[in-house]
Order: structure tokens, then sequence, then C-alpha cells
């Protein structure tokens, strides 16, 4: 969904966690669509394969940013602000890394200077995040939610949606946060890919076509819009 770090699993209204012991039926996410239409090999190796790769830190960053705006939006609209979003990023890093001690190891320690700019660098993000919509006006409704759907071929489709927005009118807005900067637009139709899936998703689960799907940059403030129609994802 994002370049983020696998983090566990979050549990609430919305999200299917498995029950303990029985395995997921295998699935298609957009990360690993999105590889098989990059490079086949590439697919192989991580959906297949499955080669172990070690988190970077930019990754881990992304996983920390997220969790902090799910966070954030837990919190009573008065108190969504810079201030506690930054305060939040010591307590989310502390609960990766004991959820999963190699974490610790990206870093010499936390005398590490670049550990202190790595902090720093994702309070930075999170500021952009700021200056690009209030979350003090809005009322999410649902945050990292699992969906799954099944097309007529019988492929299962699984992904988490970083926010779901629900109008009074009753209009379904899918945002997606990215740490990166945004793509030049020859590379926009590859971004949204994965913002499609979701809306394929969504339109398969709830019979509704979201209005509007929406990539936040957080690395440079840029936003992608998109609106899509029934008939191009159901093609899709």
């Amino acid at each position: 969904m994002t370049d983020t770090a696998p983090a566990q699993a979050p549990t609430g209204p919305g999200t299917d966690v498995p029950e303990a012991g029985r395995r997921r039926r295998p699935a298609l996410s957009p990360s690993r669509a999105g590889d098989f239409k990059q490079c086949p090999l590439l697919y192989r190796l991580r959906a297949i394969d499955r080669v172990p790769e070690r988190p970077s830190r930019a990754q881990v960053r992304g996983t920390v940013v997220h969790a902090v705006l799910e966070r954030l939006f837990r919190l009573p609209a008065q108190r969504r602000l810079p201030s506690e979003a930054r305060g939040l990023v010591n307590p989310v890093w502390a609960e990766l890394t004991a959820e999963t001690p190699e974490l610790a190891e990206l870093f010499d320690g936390a005398v590490d200077p670049e550990f202190t700019e790595w902090l720093e660098s994702a309070g930075a993000l999170l500021d952009t995040y700021f200056t690009l919509e209030d979350p003090s006006r809005l009322e999410p409704a649902s945050c990292e939610q699992l969906v799954e759907a099944e097309l007529e071929s019988g492929l299962l489709l699984r992904g988490y949606l970083d926010r779901l927005d629900i109008a009074a009118t009753g209009q379904i807005r899918v945002v997606d946060y990215k740490t990166g900067a945004a793509p030049r637009q020859i590379a926009e139709a590859r971004a949204m890919f994965q913002m499609k899936f979701y809306a394929l998703a969504v339109l398969l689960t709830r019979g509704v076509v979201p209005s509007q799907l929406r990539l936040m940059y957080l690395a440079d403030g840029e936003s992608l819009t998109y609106h899509p129609e029934e008939a191009e994802l159901r093609r899709f």
C-alpha cells in the first residue's frame, strides 16, 4: 500500500483479522500487482520465492508516519495538531522496536546522530501533512482498514486503506499517504494504479464507486486526485 515496512496488523471496526491458527487464503495486493507490472521477476522474488528483504530506513519511517496519522485521528478533533503528531513519533517507534527488535539495528543506538536526524525527518513529513489538510475538520470512517474482494475469476484482492472518508451524502473518498515525493507526470498513471485497485475493492465490497481517490505526498506537499468511473474499474 505504501512505502512502509511490515507492521502489526491493526484491529478494530472494518478490520478482518484471521482466527489464530487459520491460514489466510492467498490474495493479490496492490504492491505485488505493481511488482508484476514493473518486473515479473521482482514479483516472483517477493510473492512466490519470498526472498527476505531487510526494510530500509525510509520504509520504516513510512511505517512510523502512517501509524502516527492513524493515531492522530483517534484523538479528539481539537487535539489533532502538529505538536501532537510529532509527540507520537517516539512512542510509535518504541512500540515498533518492541514488536520487531531487529528494526533497532538500523541505527547505532539512540545516540546515533543519524537516528536523531531520522526522527526529525519523520516529524517534518508530518508537518507537511498539515499543509495539505486540516485533520480537525475530518472524521474518517476508518483508518488502516483491511479490505478483501473476490473477482469473478476467483482471484482475491487484499489491501489496507490508509483512510476512508464517507460524506453525509454517502460519497466515498479513498486517501493514501506517501512519504516520498510526487511522481513526474509520466509516472502518475502508475502511481494511481494502486488507488484504482483500492477503488475496485471498495466497489466490490460496498457497491459504491468512490467519488475521489487522493494520493498525498508528504515529501513535497503535493497531491494527486482522481475521479474513477465504474466502467473503468470493472475493466481494471
